[in-house]
């Protein structure tokens, strides 16, 4: 949510990053909202009125008391009461009409970085930077189920059975493989400075308000059926949900946590949900890195969160490119994102395992986070996040950059220790 401030001050310039966005229908939002806050104020301004009023009467009453005018007291305490009830209608007016803005607002999307390329969808986001050499060998590579099946690693049909589509089965090597990604990235990021977490995986309707937009919110989130409670589509919900309605320090910047959680989408949309495969489903596990910090520094954060994700994936011997998402691209609360993209051998190209968000101070003002200085002032600090890795998005870059001609499937120095010392499995 932007400072209503701004918009207060520059429509246009609001007007125009929702064009920059190609949301239309959102336009007239900001002159609705602009006579509301009209409205609000205007009512505010007459309750404040009204309370230095009775406030004033409310002195003479004690005057009067005092002469013993009771006749006149009595005229007085009819016209407070008058007041009273007249406060009273604009406090609900008042209410009424914030309630109304607010949602309004939520809809309004982040102010975007000038450094975002102007473009309608995923189709129109530009590649930054290469890392490593993209390989095609001489030998087929099979679809990862395969490759999977063949280690009896995999079992869709008992998973459809007893979930449905969009959940899978994973054993033995392959599970443990699963795992040992994960281990490897949570010590990596340890190793890196950042605090690890595990946070609850359910979190307050509050809370999902605060950290996603309300189109997100219904293509990805599950609620608990008669509870305020929903399941987290990734633990950067709940990891900057912690921060909610506190005040920190400057001396405790930045925040920079790493988290484990298991996630559950939706997955509504036109992509849908795969009948045999396990690049987009209802439930996976991913290690997130989160930083909260002032924002003078949050766009070179934002480039180091994204550079870890590189630097894990090329550990791996896994090729990566850094793409930058263009304005359509960007969920509501975005000011810049950048996906890392690793290569499939398979397919010949690129494809997400991630996603590094600078949401500005969109989430900090919707959920009350804030920094105190040194001189008391309090302000709003930046919220990023960023993919470590997700399996089994990953474990499919993986499997297929790691696959030998002989079927079998290298592992890398670094996951040797996880996976009993295996080299290859």
């Amino acid at each position: 949510m932007i400072d209503i401030k701004i918009l207060r001050k520059n429509p246009e310039l609001v007007k125009n990053n929702i064009k920059k966005k190609f949301q239309y229908d959102k336009l007239q939002l900001v002159d609705e909202i602009i006579e509301l806050d009209r409205q609000f104020r205007e009512a505010k301004g007459q309750a404040d009125f009204l309370r230095s009023q009775r406030n004033s009467i409310s002195r003479e009453i004690g005057i009067l008391m005092e002469q013993s005018q009771r006749t006149v007291v009595e005229q007085k305490k009819i016209k407070v009461a008058a007041v009273t009830e007249e406060m009273q209608h604009l406090k609900i007016q008042q209410e009424t009409l914030f309630d109304q803005i607010q949602g309004k607002m939520l809809q309004i999307p982040n102010i975007i970085d000038s450094s975002v390329p102007i473009g309608r969808d995923d189709s129109e986001n530009k590649e930054i930077e290469r890392f490593g050499e993209p390989a095609v060998p001489d030998f087929e590579v099979p679809y990862h189920v395969d490759i999977m099946e063949k280690r009896n690693g995999i079992d869709l049909d008992s998973a459809r059975k007893v979930s449905g589509t969009g959940f899978y089965y994973l054993c033995g090597d392959v599970a443990r493989l699963h795992s040992a990604i994960l281990s490897y990235a949570r010590d990596f990021m340890i190793d890196r400075g950042f605090t690890y977490y595990i946070p609850p995986f359910m979190i307050r309707s509050n809370v999902v308000a605060g950290v996603m937009s309300f189109s997100e919110m219904e293509n990805m989130m599950y609620k608990i059926e008669g509870e305020d409670l929903y399941l987290v589509g990734t633990s950067e919900h709940s990891m900057i949900g912690k921060f909610m309605d506190t005040i920190l320090g400057e001396d405790q910047l930045p925040q920079t946590l790493t988290s484990y959680s298991p996630c559950f989408r939706k997955e509504v949309g036109s992509h849908g949900i795969e009948e045999r495969g396990v690049y987009r489903i209802h439930q996976f596990e991913k290690q997130e890195m989160i930083v909260v910090c002032k924002p003078e520094e949050s766009f070179c954060w934002f480039e180091t969160l994204y550079k870890n994700t590189v630097d894990l994936f090329r550990s791996l011997d896994i090729p990566v490119r850094t793409v930058e998402c263009c304005s359509g691209d960007l969920a509501d609360l975005k000011i810049k994102s950048v996906d890392v993209e690793a290569w499939s051998p398979r397919q010949q190209k690129y494809f997400e395992v991630g996603s590094c968000s600078n949401l500005g101070d969109a989430q900090a003002r919707r959920l009350g986070i804030r920094i105190k200085n040194k001189t008391n002032e309090k302000y709003f600090p930046h919220t990023l996040n960023n993919t470590v890795v997700a399996p089994p998005r990953m474990l499919i870059a993986f499997l297929e950059n790691n696959l030998a001609a002989d079927g079998n499937i290298k592992i890398p120095q670094p996951l040797r220790m996880y996976m009993g010392g295996k080299s290859s499995i």
